[in-house]
Parts: C-alpha cells; sequence; structure tokens
C-alpha cells in the first residue's frame, strides 16, 4: 500500500512595496513573525535620508511602477532560497523625503541567525544595484544636484555574492 504524500511546506512569505507613505518598523515586523515557532532570528536594516552635512533639503526618489516591485520580488525570491529564510519584507519608499525620514526597510527572517543576516545584506545590496530607482538631491541653497548616479562602492557589495 502507497502511503500518502508528505504534505508540502508552505513558500516563505515575502512582502514587497513601494510606497509614498512611511512605514512602521516594528508593525512590519510582527507582521512577518508573529506567531510563527520555526523563526529564530529577524534582522532588520531601515535606510534614512543623510542631511549631507547640512547642505541636503530633500530627496527626490522615482521608480518604474510595476518593474520595481517585480524586480525587488525577484531578489527577496532568491534570498529566500539561497539562504533557506523563513519569510522575507522589502518596503521602499518614492517621493519627497527630508532628512531623517526613513527611505527603505529590508526584514530577514530565518531560523538561525547568520542566515538572516546574510539574507538581509543580500536583499539590500541587490536593491541598491538593480531595481530601477532614480534620486534626485535638493539642496538647501534652492539648487538641484540632478539624478543621482549610482556608487562603484555598490556594486562592490553586491559582487561579493558572486564570488567563490
Amino acid at each position: 500500500m502507497a502511503s500518502a504524500p508528505a504534505p508540502l511546506s508552505a513558500p516563505a512569505p515575502v512582502t514587497v512595496r513601494v510606497q509614498a507613505e512611511d512605514f512602521d518598523t516594528a508593525a512590519e515586523i510582527e507582521a512577518l513573525s508573529a506567531g510563527r515557532t520555526d523563526i529564530g532570528a529577524v534582522v532588520t536594516f531601515s535606510g534614512l535620508c543623510r542631511e549631507e552635512k547640512g547642505a541636503l533639503s530633500a530627496l527626490e526618489l522615482e521608480h518604474y511602477p510595476g518593474m520595481a516591485e517585480a524586480e525587488i520580488r525577484r531578489i527577496c525570491d532568491e534570498a529566500i532560497t539561497r539562504f533557506d529564510l523563513q519569510g522575507a519584507t522589502a518596503i521602499h519608499r518614492f517621493g519627497r523625503i527630508d532628512p531623517g525620514d526613513r527611505i527603505v526597510l529590508v526584514i530577514a527572517a530565518s531560523t538561525h541567525r547568520q542566515a538572516a543576516f546574510d539574507g538581509a545584506s543580500f536583499i539590500m545590496d541587490y536593491l541598491k544595484t538593480a531595481a530601477p530607482f532614480w534620486k534626485k538631491e535638493h539642496l538647501k541653497d534652492g539648487t538641484a544636484r540632478g539624478w543621482v548616479s549610482a556608487k562603484d562602492a555598490d556594486d562592490t557589495a553586491r559582487d561579493r555574492w558572486t564570488q567563490g
């Protein structure tokens, strides 16, 4: 007599949002981890708008709607698989962001801490380089620096995940 197949485990939950509104970090952690006894570690990264030594009035963040969410979802799904995460959240804001305001939140949940740390770093490194966002700096003197180019350091951080 053949035994019944083992039930498939539910896929790890992934939340991806691109929004103008601020987010509540504690509420997002709770949404991911509430009632979950399989999670032993939750790592978060919050990116904030810097004032650039007093020169910055605001950042203007634009994105490619639909494509940004899809790319962030792809990155999170890859992190889930690569690091055996129990779940992930990635929220990125757009629009006008003032110094001190939150821009991005990444949460990685795992059975063990190292996987959660690695998963959060992986998601953030790829989000910075692969998701279609553009940033313009508005200065306190009323001028705009134009659209900010990607930094080599971001590419270097991303590339460490493809090396040996």
